[in-house]
């Protein structure tokens, strides 16, 4: 068995929203965060349909940011994890 933990879905979302923190291009999300392209667009359509993340356009590229939403949703993950640990719980 291997000693690399499963990721959650939150916690997917969360690195999701961390790359996409200053921008950046749909590929980059892709290979930062370990995903397939299916994966990817499944994430991205959810993100975008919850409001946590947005899309535009620069140079004519996509690229991708947090919204305020997913800012707060960032910090409060981030809230909700140290308060966990600190309670011995391994999430």
């Amino acid at each position: 068995m291997s000693n690399r933990k499963r990721r959650d879905q939150l916690g997917i979302m969360a690195e999701i929203l961390e790359i996409a923190k200053n921008g950046c291009l749909k590929t980059h999300i892709m290979y930062r965060a370990n995903l397939s392209f299916a994966q990817l667009n499944d994430y991205l359509d959810f993100l975008f349909e919850v409001g946590l993340l947005k899309e535009s356009s620069e140079d004519g590229r996509r690229v991708y940011n947090m919204t305020r939403k997913g800012i707060s949703f960032l910090q409060n993950y981030h809230k909700l994890r140290k308060l966990l640990r600190r309670k011995g719980t391994h999430y």
